[in-house]
């Protein structure tokens, strides 16, 4: 087991675009999926939803677990569209990983990808809106470095008023 903890280990050698204290520092992927965990138990207690939330807890967890091999996929960035084929390789061979007792590792990565359930759908609205946060307390610095514009940003955040309306209020 403990290879298999070395190996999930991986995932804080994957840094982010996004900074996080206000600018500071480049947030890894590791910081990312604790973070998404942590809001996704909060507004799961928080929304007017009844929400499965040790299934959201498990998918928030297993959210970035491709980016181990795949590296992280920019929100805006080219081969966005086909990022999920990689991903979902690398989360097949961490499940495969000798140690690993999650015997429905890549069914969460699949079911978040897919986004079929409503614990899938906040999931995708925290993923989104946890970025945004840092980028407004950073004063766009990642938006700014990679030449990303308002529309952009509006056009990748925009599904988020039909999923969860009260996280847009």
């Amino acid at each position: 087991m403990t290879t298999f903890f070395l190996h999930l280990d991986e995932l804080k050698t994957v840094e982010r675009r996004t900074y996080i204290r206000g600018g500071e520092r480049r947030e890894n992927s590791a910081e990312h999926s604790w973070h998404l965990a942590m809001a996704c138990r909060t507004f799961a207690e928080v929304l007017a939803d009844e929400f499965d939330v040790d299934q959201l807890i498990k998918m928030a967890l297993a959210h970035d677990l491709g980016e181990i091999g795949a590296g992280d996929t920019f929100l805006y960035g080219e081969g966005r569209d086909s990022a999920h084929i990689e991903e979902r390789t690398s989360v097949l061979r961490t499940a495969e990983f000798p140690g690993n007792a999650i015997p429905n590792m890549l069914q969460l990565w699949d079911e978040q990808e897919a986004g079929s359930s409503k614990e899938a759908g906040l999931l995708k609205v925290i993923d989104r809106l946890l970025p945004f946060l840092h980028n407004i307390t950073s004063e766009g610095r990642a938006w700014q470095e990679n030449g990303i514009c308002k529309s952009q940003v509006l056009k990748m955040h925009g599904f988020i008023v039909q999923e969860i309306p009260e996280v847009s209020a």
